[in-house]
């Protein structure tokens, strides 16, 4: 395996208190930081670094932190977004939960960076029993002069808050959290303004996924040149991977970026390979809202490369051949995976979890759901698969936020991989709806 920058120590019994943390080597960055760096050289260090958000959208979390606006006399703010409800996501938790004191280093590094004096971890609802192991390591951080004012005798103050969500995945979306970490229901804002110049309470805002805010620690200590030096391209560094679904070994590795996909699910080293001895069918790389791509095109390129687990290769072809590396949530699925029945499963969560502001979405991902529930039950037709990719090319562009491209885009790719399996639910519908029913194969179509 390759190298591990964030979970290294995650096994050392009592990491998750700050006296083992510390032992470890926990919160040099902020001694770092604050007593021989001034913001500006922290932020260059992650511009150097080329880390790239990890919460989904993969956009250069230095070049982020650089659009801050920074006007004389008004507070700034960095919220940590850990509000992970992306199906096949769960990778912050575990960070969290096992190493809180991390996260919270990686905030006070990068609250420092940013001016910022006030910072919030706005967290899953769900999640109250990480929401614990948070609050009593802040406490433990606070105790030891790593919190609060005048932090290590540098002059430079900082409060950190937790903050539970009220179990809604679009609240995932920075500016709905931001709404709801003010008070408000939990719905996106209409950019511009962008979150760096208004964001909460209408003052300059940085919002950075649990695990990008977790590797600022180790780029600050080791330097943003020797992070670079970690990956392939512009995808440098580690990335946590949510692995489940038809796995042997299901979990969460830490990569280095660059493996081959291949690689990543038959080896021992990750995967193991496929349960039960099956064969692969599909794999959704970046949790439930990024395209799924079968089997020949997930472990190559259109053009017979190798693929691998970094930004540009999953993309590489677009949404024609390709896909994104997402939030890291790597579902596989095996030969005996009822595509029309996985597709429809996806689409009940995002018209449940659809705020209902956007027509296209509010309206859209509720179509999207009732024509794969008849598909899926036998009651559908020829002209149901052709009105479900119309209704998701509807959908997308034409919301506020993301949450309608992440309704549409599993079902384009499925019907686009995978027509033939719909047109089998439309044809033989006895057969198809027949518990255990396989899809024996485009040769029954003909």
């Amino acid at each position: 395996m390759g190298r591990k920058l964030l979970t290294e120590h995650i096994n050392v019994e009592g990491i998750d208190t700050f006296e083992v943390y510390r032992k470890h080597g926990g919160y040099r960055s902020v001694e770092k930081a604050v007593k021989t760096m001034t913001p500006d050289e922290v932020v260059e260090e992650v511009k150097k670094s080329g880390l790239r958000g990890r919460g989904g959208a993969g956009f250069p979390t230095g070049l982020k932190w650089s659009f801050l606006a920074k006007p004389e006399g008004v507070p700034r703010y960095l919220v940590c977004n850990a509000d992970e409800s992306e199906p096949g996501t769960f990778k912050d938790r575990q960070l969290m939960s096992k190493l809180p004191h991390l996260l919270i280093e990686g905030m006070i590094t990068s609250s420092y960076a940013l001016g910022a004096n006030t910072s919030y971890i706005y967290i899953r609802g769900e999640l109250l029993y990480v929401l614990r192991i948070l609050e009593k390591a802040i406490a433990e951080a606070y105790a030891a002069g790593f919190l609060g004012k005048n932090i290590l005798g540098s002059g430079y103050d900082l409060d950190l808050y937790v903050h539970p969500g009220g179990g809604a995945y679009i609240c995932g979306e920075e500016t709905a959290l931001l709404e709801s970490l003010e008070g408000k229901r939990g719905n996106p804002r209409n950019k511009p303004p962008f979150p760096a110049v208004q964001g909460l309470y209408a003052r300059p805002t940085v919002v950075n996924n649990v695990e990008s805010i977790a590797a600022v620690p180790v780029i600050v200590n080791d330097g943003g040149d020797e992070y670079a030096k970690i990956g392939v391209g512009k995808s440098t560094g580690t990335k946590l991977i949510s692995a489940c679904g038809h796995l042997n070994k299901p979990g969460i590795y830490e990569i280095e970026l660059g493996v081959p996909v291949e690689e990543f699910i038959y080896s021992d080293e990750y995967c193991g390979g496929i349960w039960k001895g099956r064969d692969l069918k599909a794999v959704v790389a970046g949790g439930s809202s990024v395209p799924i791509l079968p089997k020949e095109l997930i472990l190559k390129t259109a053009a017979g490369e190798n693929r691998l687990m970094t930004y540009e290769s999953l993309s590489d072809g677009g949404f024609v051949t390709g896909t994104m590396l997402g939030s890291g949530g790597f579902i596989a699925m095996d030969e005996t995976t009822c595509i029309v029945r996985n597709t429809w499963n996806f689409s009940r969560f995002y018209h449940h979890e659809s705020c209902g502001q956007c027509s296209p979405c509010r309206e859209g991902t509720g179509w999207l759901e009732k024509i794969l529930h008849r598909l899926e039950h036998g009651h559908g037709n020829e002209r149901d698969i052709d009105v479900l990719a119309s209704v998701a090319k509807q959908i997308e562009g034409n919301t506020i936020c993301p949450l309608g491209e992440a309704a549409a885009w599993p079902v384009s790719a499925a019907i686009r991989h995978f027509r033939d399996e719909f047109e089998w639910h439309v044809r033989y519908p006895q057969e198809a709806t027949r518990p255990g029913a396989v899809f024996p194969g485009k040769a029954v179509l003909a």
